[in-house]
């Protein structure tokens, strides 16, 4: 029969023998504040937890506070617990509120946990408004998902140390280093973000200078500067005499940016108060330009006709009208028509090379009026600032050359025929 002991009467300190032969209800002292809680929880059954029993030192109020269940913390536990509370009491620390304050803190920090892909999203978020286009926001979605989230997607953004940057670019930095250097560089950005947003502390693992590039190869070291493949400019005139033989706006949107020199995206979001016919010109804002700034295009006789042919269909407010109502041109449709006119072995963005090597090696015009038609900037301030005084009618001028060259079909080396007269 299990012995029932009266509180009252017990004098020495506990023993984990005795105390697992309790089964009277009450509240058994051990010293130091530390009491074992005896209760029935069911018939024929005790439930047994440790308290810790002190004084208000601001109410003068007894007051007690749980330490777990006997199952759970044991005797040298609690005990540990109890003097650690005692010895808090001396120094005027309250144990209940030190207990508030420490599960506060916990649930702060759960709170402010962040995983990685989470940090991703927010900073992509963050930097969408400042961005040209829709299609960067999900560059930098899809790479970071397609390489980053596997290995670091669902770990806290705070624990993201040098191993596990590595362990993102190490697999594809020698095989697909331009792809490996946009993700360190997405990735650096994520880092950054999130400790500026207070979601991690400490230097940034994915940076560069000064510490990757100590560890890792330089890009330029390991991969091949990729050009997009241009047509010579000798094969202009064979090529835009087939071009416009072809059907669909693909067509002509593409003629009109090879006279314009422009990039894919600026000539389908091209739209109609961005022409003006009577001067002959096409005014790019700077929210659709990769250098973020104004580019006026003059437009030769050959690319105001496509525009006014264009009008007298006009439908919507995109001059390059796409398949579906005031939708602009599809991204891939030049390429989709390079393919049907088997030369899959050239871009639509290849014709600023083919524009560039023409008027660099064909004829006279300065390099800074071709470097402007091609709206690249110049770094040289005095040739800038001569080249905004002079430029708008030599620009015009190489515009109108170009148009006739790609208007010109060259059968060899000294005779050339204008494409309508060979038609």
């Amino acid at each position: 029969m299990t012995k029932k002991l009266d509180a009252k009467k017990l004098k020495k300190p506990f023993s984990v023998k005795a105390i697992e032969t309790w089964s009277k209800p009450g509240n058994y002292g051990d010293g130091n504040g530390l009491y074992l809680q005896v209760a029935r929880a069911a018939p024929g059954a005790v439930s047994k937890s440790w308290t810790f029993r002190y004084r208000d030192r601001a109410t003068h109020k007894l007051r007690e506070m749980g330490l777990g269940p006997l199952d759970l913390v044991t005797l040298a536990e609690a005990r540990a617990k109890a003097l650690e509370m005692r010895k808090g009491l001396l120094v005027g620390v309250d144990p209940s509120a030190a207990k508030a304050a420490k599960v506060a803190q916990v649930i702060l920090e759960a709170a402010k946990a962040m995983t990685f892909d989470q940090a991703a999203k927010q900073c992509i978020d963050g930097k969408r408004p400042g961005w040209k286009s829709e299609k960067h926001a999900e560059q930098w979605t899809n790479t970071l998902a397609t390489y980053a989230s596997p290995v670091i997607g669902s770990l806290p953004v705070a624990a993201i140390d040098l191993p596990l940057v590595r362990k993102v670019l190490d697999p594809i930095w020698a095989t697909k280093n331009e792809t490996a250097s946009r993700v360190r560089q997405r990735l650096e950005a994520v880092l950054s973000w999130a400790t500026v947003s207070k979601y991690r502390t400490g230097e940034n693992p994915a940076r560069w200078k000064g510490h990757l590039d100590q560890l890792l190869s330089k890009p330029s070291k390991v991969q091949e500067v990729q050009h997009h493949p241009a047509l010579p400019y000798a094969e202009i005139g064979a090529f835009t005499a087939l071009l416009k033989v072809q059907k669909g706006v693909a067509a002509v949107a593409l003629e009109f940016l090879i006279l314009t020199a422009t990039r894919t995206g600026e000539v389908i979001g091209a739209t109609w108060d961005e022409i003006d016919l009577n001067k002959r010109l096409w005014t790019i804002p700077k929210e659709r330009m990769k250098a973020d700034k104004e580019h006026l295009i003059p437009l030769s006789p050959r690319a105001v006709e496509i525009i006014k042919d264009l009008a007298k269909a006009k439908l919507g407010g995109y001059v390059f009208p796409g398949g579906k109502l005031d939708q602009p041109l599809s991204n891939a449709a030049m390429l989709a028509l390079l393919k049907r006119m088997g030369r899959a072995d050239i871009t639509s963005h290849g014709f600023r090379s083919t524009f560039r090597d023409w008027a660099g090696e064909q004829t006279s015009f300065a390099r800074e009026v071709i470097e402007a038609a091609m709206s690249h900037q110049l770094k040289d301030k005095a040739e800038a600032a001569y080249a905004r005084g002079t430029m708008p009618e030599r620009r015009r001028k190489l515009m109108e050359a170009w148009a006739q060259y790609c208007g010109t079909l060259k059968t060899n080396a000294d005779n050339v025929i204008p494409i309508m007269s060979a038609r």
